[in-house]
């Protein structure tokens, strides 16, 4: 089938019937010369004047056709503009399908991922109002909006206040659907001129889970709603192009109310309306708004008339020769054929001007026979996509899906409507296009007219969005959120006997360490590279999955029984415990801490088994760290384990409730015996309701992650210097009272003013009062620590480096930091007598400390045999559990 299928001027080629020209056979009649001339002249006269106007009707139709192609591409463009805008907050949907923690930090970075003013230049705010019971009812008032800037004044909004908006939101709650507000002047721009040219795109937020199905359900789950507003007069400009605003004058308005018209744009405004030619008027009915679209001319003076192309002058002078040269040229009517053939010429090449017109849409356009399903024409956009062989294939053959491919075999087919579809490309290549086939009629017969637009990139942005909402982006694993859900799942399908769901908690052994040391950088790379180690001892069907900071969780569903399970949790710390970390000319050697539950058939939640797996690690790191265990209700230690958020939740209260009790353990001067009283160290403890006292190493953890180590610190302080005669047996003859600060304290700017002041007000000598730090926080910010340690010298108060080795020490940091008294790590004091390494380390610290004008102190001293080799080595102080149990301070003793 020819090209000319596609052409609405196409020529009626009847059978029989020759288009050129033909001359009359010579008439009976006698006429004189001058009748006939006058005769010819008239007759071409009046066909010139006809091809002349044909070829005018034919530019007149070319121009309304370019102009009704622009109006309908910038008709499509406004819809697929809004269609984006739903994309976009169907996305920020699923967010909160996928989790009841959405955060405001959460959104602002989903926000920023989106970059939705790229696409959306015209987009003043996307935000997010809130759900709240008021009384006996409920209202929405906006909480979150991005960007921040410029949207102050939509925080604290309350969509009520605005009957309209409120009406969208609850439309677009009882249907899921998108809904699109009336024409409003935005509470940014109030006090500012202009129109009320702002409009709102809404979306209803419901609590995770798979999206509600019935009305009662949306009802129930509803949360709060997502907005994205936008100046219509920005989102018009972005979608209209340049031959649009040549050729057109659009204007829009809003129609939803009967008799009520709202203008919303005008691309002329103030200009008189244009009667007669070309008038595109259409509805766009969306998000439960109307639009009235007009797009006319903005100038309906005819073309003009190119005399170089017009038929006019050729006819007029071809006229004149056949009158002029009837008598003289035997050849006349010959002439005069060979005239009207080219003219007929001229006339078909306007046609072809017209076709070539479809062969430069950005679409692809496909036109094939019911029957069969052959193609029969492509445009130039379809050639390229598809191959220039594509008019060689059938139609149902260019699609993946084989339901489509047998739809369009059918002969009774009525085509489809708009579908994403899989095509076969040029070479093989496959790529999604938003397709639409309908059924049309042309020259009596029934073709299959199919148009399609490239959609691979807004599909891979789909695609990249949902990896990013259920993978962590350090490690690309799974995140904590997409983990839950999968052992969910597996926890809904799973039965009763093997194989069984286990769930695995692994965390790092002394991470922190590295962070303080080496810095945030080094331990995502730490994180980075153990994802990969870890994941290679796992089968196919195992989950590994970064459930947050240094934690992994590992969901296995295909082991037959806890001694399986056991062997691959064993697998997996033994290739962490062989892990060499090296950062910066500096190594690490990695452990972690493993907890193991089986999943019970018994109906148990992911929560619950997440919490058992918690505790169980917690329990590994208790016993030494390293290792690995499983559950078991009949471990009382286990079932006596809380998790970490649990004891921040007790520490909030311990003040008050009076949980928290100060011990003491001495500090005894060498050599032992000489009569000299003992200075203490001051040691927390945490009394149960069952009156048993909890070792800091329990619940400290939970209150540095959590940020209440300030406040535990301030308790201790102020509790010891108030009871500071009543601590101990001695009273006022204690020389040395320390006590320990954490690192979030040492970073607290009122500290050392606080400290001063309680030394005043309790007439505490400030020379027994002795401030211990550790190495690891002196490390971690060294010019901090240094700045508060000078300003509590300068008030008399001692200072003490405590558990000096433990960490990555330097003898710099004892020469640069402001010191009194540094206390040996008691892992070197342990050995000593056993290793000479770490003899020689207590040695050399000793000298360097002496020589450095500091006391030495040594901890954990476990036998008389250590305290004479200490005393031996010239150390000053020591304290160990051998010289003295922990007991409780005098003033707490019952």
């Amino acid at each position: 089938m020819d090209r000319d299928e596609l052409d609405p001027a196409r020529v009626d080629r009847r059978e029989g019937h020759d288009s050129r020209l033909s001359l009359a056979k010579p008439s009976p009649w006698r006429l004189s010369a001058w009748l006939w001339s006058l005769l010819v002249l008239l007759g071409g006269l009046a066909l010139a004047l006809s091809v002349h106007h044909q070829q005018q009707q034919r530019r007149l139709a070319e121009q309304s056709f370019v102009r009704g192609e622009l109006a309908n591409r910038t008709f499509s463009a406004l819809q697929d503009k809004l269609h984006s805008a739903e994309a976009m907050l169907r996305a920020v949907q699923t967010l909160f399908l996928a989790s009841d923690q959405v955060t405001q930090v959460e959104f602002a970075n989903f926000y920023t991922n989106l970059r939705p003013r790229e696409r959306f230049p015209s987009l003043l705010a996307l935000a997010y109002a809130q759900r709240e019971q008021a009384g006996a009812g409920e209202r929405y008032v906006t909480r979150w909006v991005e960007p921040a800037s410029g949207n102050a004044a939509v925080i604290g909004l309350d969509v009520g206040a605005q009957p309209h908006n409120l009406a969208g939101l609850l439309a677009s709650r009882d249907s899921d659907q998108a809904t699109l507000s009336a024409p409003f002047r935005p509470v940014q721009q109030r006090g500012a001129s202009g129109t009320e040219d702002g409009i709102t795109l809404r979306l209803p937020v419901f609590s995770p889970g798979d999206p509600p199905q019935s009305l009662a359900q949306r009802h129930q789950r509803m949360r709060g709603s997502i907005a994205v507003s936008f100046r219509v007069s920005k989102l018009i400009d972005s979608v209209l192009q340049d031959d649009v605003r040549r050729d057109l004058r659009l204007q829009l308005a809003d129609v939803t109310e009967a008799g009520h018209v709202l203008p919303l744009y005008d691309s002329m405004p103030g200009a008189p309306d244009v009667r007669g030619g070309y008038r595109f008027e259409r509805r766009l009915a969306y998000g439960g708004r109307v639009w009235d679209v007009v797009m006319q001319p903005r100038d309906i003076t005819p073309p003009a008339i190119d005399w170089r192309q017009s038929t006019l002058p050729g006819g007029l002078l071809v006229s004149l020769l056949l009158a002029l040269l009837v008598y003289s040229i035997v050849g006349t009517r010959q002439r005069a054929l060979e005239l009207g053939w080219q003219m007929s010429r001229r006339y078909r090449e306007s046609e072809e001007r017209f076709r070539a017109l479809n062969e430069l849409l950005p679409a692809l356009v496909l036109l094939a026979e019911v029957d069969g399903g052959r193609i029969t024409y492509a445009n130039r956009t379809s050639r390229d996509r598809l191959g220039d062989e594509v008019t060689e294939q059938h139609l149902p053959d260019l699609f993946d899906d084989e339901i489509l491919r047998g739809q369009l075999r059918d002969a009774e087919t009525r085509g489809c409507s708009r579908i994403e579809a899989r095509l076969h490309g040029a070479s093989g290549a496959r790529f999604w296009a938003s397709v639409a086939i309908s059924r049309i009629e042309l020259d009596g017969r029934s073709k299959l007219l199919m148009v399609a637009s490239d959609i691979t990139e807004q599909r891979q942005l789909t695609e990249l969005l949902s990896h990013q909402a259920s993978h962590d982006a350090l490690t690309d694993l799974y995140n904590r959120r997409e983990f839950e859900r999968r052992l969910h799942d597996s926890l809904v399908a799973g039965v009763a006997g093997p194989p069984i769901i286990v769930l695995l908690y692994v965390d790092l052994d002394q991470f922190k360490l590295i962070n303080d040391t080496s810095g945030h950088l080094a331990g995502d790379q730490l994180l980075a590279q153990l994802s990969i180690v870890m994941r290679k001892q796992l089968g196919g069907t195992d989950v590994l999955a970064r459930l947050g900071g240094d934690e992994f969780g590992v969901l296995l569903t295909r082991v037959a029984d806890q001694q399986e399970a056991e062997r691959i949790a064993e697998r997996v710390r033994r290739c962490i415990d062989g892990y060499v970390f090296i950062w910066e000319q500096r190594s690490y050697t990695i452990s972690a801490s493993i907890g193991g539950v089986v999943a019970e058939p018994a109906g148990i939640s992911a929560k619950d088994l997440l919490t058992q797996a918690d505790t169980a690690c917690y329990v590994a790191k208790e016993s030494g760290r390293n290792r690995v265990h499983f559950y078991s209700e009949r471990d009382d230690q286990t079932v006596r384990r809380r998790s970490e958020m649990e004891w921040a939740n007790r520490l909030r209260w311990a003040v008050d409730e009076h949980r928290l009790q100060l011990t003491y353990q001495e500090v005894w001067p060498l050599p032992l015996g000489d009569g000299a009283e003992p200075g203490i160290e001051m040691l927390l403890r945490f009394r149960e309701e069952s009156g048993q006292l909890v070792v800091p190493g329990v619940f400290l953890p939970a209150a540095e992650r959590y940020g209440l180590m300030p406040s535990v610190d301030r308790w201790v302080i102020e509790t010891t210097l108030a009871n500071f005669e009543r601590l101990h047996p001695a009273g006022n003859r204690l020389d040395m009272v320390a006590i320990n600060l954490s690192g979030a304290s040492i970073e607290d700017p009122v500290l050392v003013d606080r400290i001063i002041e309680l030394l005043q007000r309790y007439r505490v000598e400030p020379s027994r009062v002795c401030f211990e730090i550790t190495e690891t926080v002196a490390v971690r910010n060294l010019s901090q620590v240094a700045r508060c340690m000078a300003l509590l010298r300068s008030a008399g108060c001692r200072i003490a480096l405590d558990d000096f080795g433990a960490g990555m020490s330097s003898f710099t940091y004892l020469k640069n930091l402001p010191l009194d008294i540094i206390k040996i790590d008691g892992s070197f004091v342990r050995d000593m007598l056993t290793d000479p390494v770490s003899h020689l380390m207590v040695k050399a610290v000793t000298d360097i400390g002496h020589r450095l004008g500091l006391e030495v102190i040594a901890e954990w001293v476990a036998d008389a045999e250590t305290v004479q080799a200490l005393t031996a080595l010239g150390v000053n102080r020591v304290q160990g559990f051998s010289l003295h149990q922990p007991e409780l301070a005098v003033f707490q003793r019952d």
